[in-house]
Protein backbone atom coordinates (compact mmCIF):
# COMPACT_ATOMS: atom_id res chain seq x y z
CA UNK A 1 0.00 0.00 0.00
CA UNK A 2 2.95 2.26 0.66
CA UNK A 3 4.51 2.07 -2.56
CA UNK A 4 1.44 2.28 -4.51
CA UNK A 5 0.26 5.31 -2.51
CA UNK A 6 3.78 6.84 -3.20
CA UNK A 7 3.40 5.85 -6.89
CA UNK A 8 0.31 6.99 -7.01
CA UNK A 9 1.15 10.47 -5.27
CA UNK A 10 4.33 11.07 -7.26
CA UNK A 11 2.93 10.74 -11.01
CA UNK A 12 0.14 13.16 -9.25
CA UNK A 13 2.46 15.73 -8.63
CA UNK A 14 3.97 15.81 -11.78
CA UNK A 15 1.03 15.65 -13.42
CA UNK A 16 -0.16 18.64 -11.73
CA UNK A 17 2.60 20.50 -12.62
CA UNK A 18 2.43 20.07 -16.45
CA UNK A 19 -1.99 20.63 -15.92
CA UNK A 20 -0.94 23.82 -14.21
CA UNK A 21 1.40 25.30 -16.98
CA UNK A 22 -1.06 24.03 -19.26
CA UNK A 23 -3.66 25.82 -17.67
CA UNK A 24 -2.25 28.72 -16.26
CA UNK A 25 1.16 29.32 -18.13
CA UNK A 26 0.08 31.27 -20.75
CA UNK A 27 -1.66 34.03 -18.12
CA UNK A 28 2.19 36.08 -18.37
CA UNK A 29 2.14 36.09 -22.07
CA UNK A 30 -1.64 38.08 -23.09
CA UNK A 31 -0.10 39.37 -25.98
CA UNK A 32 0.30 36.21 -27.94
CA UNK A 33 -2.78 35.06 -30.11
CA UNK A 34 -5.47 32.98 -28.25
CA UNK A 35 -5.22 30.29 -31.08
CA UNK A 36 -0.82 29.81 -30.20
CA UNK A 37 -1.63 29.85 -25.88
CA UNK A 38 -4.36 27.20 -26.63
CA UNK A 39 -2.24 24.77 -29.40
CA UNK A 40 0.78 25.32 -26.47
CA UNK A 41 -1.77 24.54 -23.84
CA UNK A 42 -2.62 20.91 -25.48
CA UNK A 43 1.08 20.01 -26.09
CA UNK A 44 1.84 20.73 -22.38
CA UNK A 45 -1.10 18.92 -21.50
CA UNK A 46 -0.42 15.52 -23.56
CA UNK A 47 2.96 15.12 -20.75
CA UNK A 48 0.06 15.80 -17.85
CA UNK A 49 -2.11 12.89 -19.51
CA UNK A 50 0.86 10.50 -20.20
CA UNK A 51 1.33 11.06 -16.15
CA UNK A 52 -2.44 11.09 -14.72
CA UNK A 53 -3.97 7.96 -16.62
CA UNK A 54 -1.05 5.86 -15.03
CA UNK A 55 -1.51 7.65 -11.73
CA UNK A 56 -5.04 6.48 -11.58
CA UNK A 57 -4.51 2.97 -13.11
CA UNK A 58 -2.20 2.33 -9.88
CA UNK A 59 -4.12 4.24 -7.03
CA UNK A 60 -7.50 2.50 -8.11
CA UNK A 61 -5.61 -0.68 -6.82
CA UNK A 62 -5.58 0.84 -3.16
CA UNK A 63 -8.41 3.51 -3.37
CA UNK A 64 -11.80 4.15 -4.60
CA UNK A 65 -12.34 6.79 -7.52
CA UNK A 66 -13.67 9.28 -4.91
CA UNK A 67 -10.29 9.00 -2.68
CA UNK A 68 -8.31 9.68 -6.09
CA UNK A 69 -10.05 12.44 -7.20
CA UNK A 70 -10.21 13.77 -3.72
CA UNK A 71 -6.45 13.03 -4.08
CA UNK A 72 -5.94 14.75 -7.03
CA UNK A 73 -7.83 17.99 -6.31
CA UNK A 74 -5.87 18.46 -3.02
CA UNK A 75 -2.58 17.96 -4.93
CA UNK A 76 -3.73 20.71 -7.66
CA UNK A 77 -4.57 23.09 -5.03
CA UNK A 78 -0.60 23.21 -3.10
CA UNK A 79 0.60 22.70 -7.14
CA UNK A 80 -1.26 25.98 -7.39
CA UNK A 81 -0.63 27.89 -4.38
CA UNK A 82 3.16 27.73 -5.45
CA UNK A 83 2.88 27.83 -8.86
CA UNK A 84 0.91 31.43 -8.24
CA UNK A 85 3.21 32.87 -5.87
CA UNK A 86 6.11 32.50 -7.69
CA UNK A 87 5.28 32.29 -11.73
CA UNK A 88 2.33 34.45 -11.17
CA UNK A 89 3.64 36.58 -8.13
CA UNK A 90 0.03 36.19 -6.62
CA UNK A 91 -0.13 36.01 -2.93
CA UNK A 92 -1.77 33.65 -0.76
CA UNK A 93 -4.14 35.71 1.32
CA UNK A 94 -6.51 34.96 4.48
CA UNK A 95 -9.45 34.26 2.34
CA UNK A 96 -7.59 31.66 0.38
CA UNK A 97 -6.14 29.88 3.03
CA UNK A 98 -9.33 29.34 5.01
CA UNK A 99 -11.09 28.12 1.59
CA UNK A 100 -8.30 25.64 1.55
CA UNK A 101 -8.90 24.95 5.37
CA UNK A 102 -12.54 23.73 4.05
CA UNK A 103 -11.82 21.78 0.94
CA UNK A 104 -8.83 20.11 3.21
CA UNK A 105 -11.47 18.76 5.48
CA UNK A 106 -13.68 17.93 3.25
CA UNK A 107 -11.09 16.14 1.45
CA UNK A 108 -10.41 14.45 4.84
CA UNK A 109 -13.88 13.27 5.54
CA UNK A 110 -13.87 11.60 1.99
CA UNK A 111 -11.27 9.12 3.37
CA UNK A 112 -13.13 8.47 6.26
CA UNK A 113 -14.13 4.53 7.13
CA UNK A 114 -14.65 4.90 10.67
CA UNK A 115 -17.93 6.61 11.18
CA UNK A 116 -20.19 3.33 11.43
CA UNK A 117 -22.44 4.88 9.16
CA UNK A 118 -22.57 4.22 5.47
CA UNK A 119 -23.14 6.76 3.92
Amino acid sequence: MTSTLFATVALLILSNLFMTLAWYGHLRFTSSPLWLAVLASWGVAFFEYCLQVPANRIGYHAFSAYQLNTLQEIITLLVFIVFAELYLGEGLKPKHVAGFILLALAAWTIFQDGYGLDW
